[in-house]
């Protein structure tokens, strides 16, 4: 069965607000695959991967590294804005229903609500935020695209920090040091990976011939 791929035109894609996701997710010839269903199918993709993300865990206390945030800045770069945060919504349903799916197989609204809790809804505004700056062609070259993933991860500080203050009553400093010091290294790394792949995948996607 013949497989179309969209044609790669970078400016062009900026302008309409296209993703990668766009170009990833072949079109059957012949059979017109709705707009709909292609979206539901990346937005529930997207929340897989982060949910697989957040599998990849170093328990330590209070916050574990995970995963996850690579998982999040990459789909909310790869789906755009509403998609995006559509697949990191999904995540945390899925989570709150009793899915472990959460870092350390954890799951419930128990989790959600809990002291990491700020960093799961972090990551829908993250996802949305990098999602945007995608659409806005940011991520099809390397400074834009790790600046994207580093205003993403503050995003994601920004609320999980204070949200673990509140949540254990542990003072201002015992909270930068234990919900993001400590984390800045793993997650500049993460974010480094995922800048770095975003315009290489523009790269290849680029220089596949089409297929006719």
């Amino acid at each position: 069965m013949t497989i179309a791929i969209p044609r790669l035109d970078r400016s062009t894609a900026a302008e309409r607000g296209l993703t990668i996701g766009d170009f990833l997710v072949p079109i059957r010839v012949g059979e017109r695959t709705p707009t709909r269903v292609r979206h539901i199918a990346l937005i529930a993709l997207g929340a897989g991967i982060v949910a697989l993300s957040a599998q990849l865990v170093i328990p330590t206390q209070p916050v574990p590294f995970t995963g996850q945030t690579l998982g999040v800045l990459a789909v909310g770069a790869a789906l755009g804005f509403r998609r995006g945060a559509a697949a990191l919504l999904l995540y945390l349903a899925i989570g709150a229903i009793g899915v472990p799916v959460y870092a350390e197989g954890k799951a419930g609204l128990g989790t959600l609500s809990g002291f990491t809790g700020g960093y799961l809804i972090g990551f829908v505004v993250a996802g949305a935020i990098v999602g945007r700056l995608a659409e806005l062609g940011w991520d099809r070259r390397l400074p834009g695209a790790l600046l994207a993933m580093a205003i993403g991860t503050a995003v994601i500080y920004a609320i999980g920090v204070p949200w673990l203050k509140i949540a254990t009553g542990m003072s201002w400093a015992e909270a930068v040091d234990l919900g993001m010091t400590k984390f800045l290294v793993w997650d500049a790394a993460k974010a480094l990976i995922a800048g770095a792949a975003l315009p290489l995948t523009w790269w290849i996607v680029g220089r596949r011939p089409d297929d006719r």
